[in-house]
Formats: structure tokens, C-alpha cells, sequence
């Protein structure tokens, strides 16, 4: 099976989360003109303390052999390297049902809580992401592989 990557576009994306890029609707100059800030851009689900993290994901095989999700809490990644990345999720935890997006250096996003994902997948090169999650008590992460990984093509 091979899965081939979509855009990623905010309406595309919606059924799983948010798309997190700077958006020119979102757009107030403050510090004296001197800053642009894009206000709002995702609001993170959590129950429990809401942390940010620094993730460095290295190149891997392009194959979903697996899928995970978080049932306590939203996931957000927004890359630091400017270069393109895979994002992976599906409505349900079936390698059918996967749905790729290429996701351009400038683009981040965010999992709603509960949703099914790969786990970050970087392309070419390592790349730090800036990782918005939960940290608290209780299950939150849930895994389910497949007896046969699907192979992505870009």
C-alpha cells in the first residue's frame, strides 16, 4: 500500500486539528510597529499542565507501521528548521484510513486530543520542533501497529 501526501491546507486538516502558521487575519502590529504578532493560532486541550517541549527528530524509514494517540490532550509541533516534514493521522487506527500531509517549513499543527497519528517524521535532515503538550497523571498515550506498514512517496 502506498500512501502519497496531500497539501497541507487548514481546511484539510480540520477534521484532525489545527493548521499553525501565520496568518494574516490573525496579524496585530504591537512593540511600536516593530512586531508582528499572529494571535491565537491553536488553543491547547489539555486536563493537566500545558508544557513546552523541544523535540529533534531524526530521518526514519518513510512507512507507517504504526499509529498513536493522545486521549488527555492536543499535540502541537511547529518546526524550527524551516524545512518540510510529514505529518500522518487517521480517523480511525487502520493503515487504510491514513491520510499523509506535506507540511512546509513554515507550517506547523496541532493533533486535537484523540486523534491518530504518526509519530514526528522528518524529511532529509534532523529538525528541531517546538512541541506544545500535556503533562499530568493518568494514560495518555495509546499505540496500535499494523502487520503491514504502508510506504509513503513524496
Amino acid at each position: 500500500m502506498i500512501l502519497k501526501p496531500e497539501t497541507l491546507t487548514a481546511a484539510a486538516f480540520a477534521p484532525f486539528g489545527q493548521l499553525i502558521e501565520a496568518d494574516p487575519a490573525t496579524a496585530v502590529e504591537i512593540n511600536s510597529g516593530f512586531t508582528t504578532r499572529f494571535h491565537a493560532l491553536a488553543t491547547a486541550e489539555t486536563d493537566a499542565k500545558t508544557i513546552l517541549s523541544i523535540f529533534q527528530g531524526r530521518p526514519r524509514p518513510m512507512t507507517v507501521g504504526m499509529l498513536e494517540r493522545h486521549p488527555l490532550g492536543s499535540q502541537a509541533f511547529v518546526p524550527l528548521g524551516g524545512r518540510p516534514w510529514l505529518a500522518v493521522v487517521a480517523e480511525t487506527p487502520d493503515p487504510t484510513a491514513c491520510r499523509a500531509f506535506l507540511c512546509a517549513g513554515h507550517q506547523g499543527l496541532q493533533y486535537a486530543a484523540n486523534v491518530w497519528h504518526h509519530p514526528l517524521l522528518v524529511i532529509g535532515a534532523e529538525q528541531d520542533f517546538l512541541v506544545v503538550d500535556r503533562d499530568g497523571p493518568g494514560p495518555n498515550l495509546e499505540e496500535v501497529f499494523f502487520t503491514t506498514p504502508r510506504q509513503i512517496t513524496i
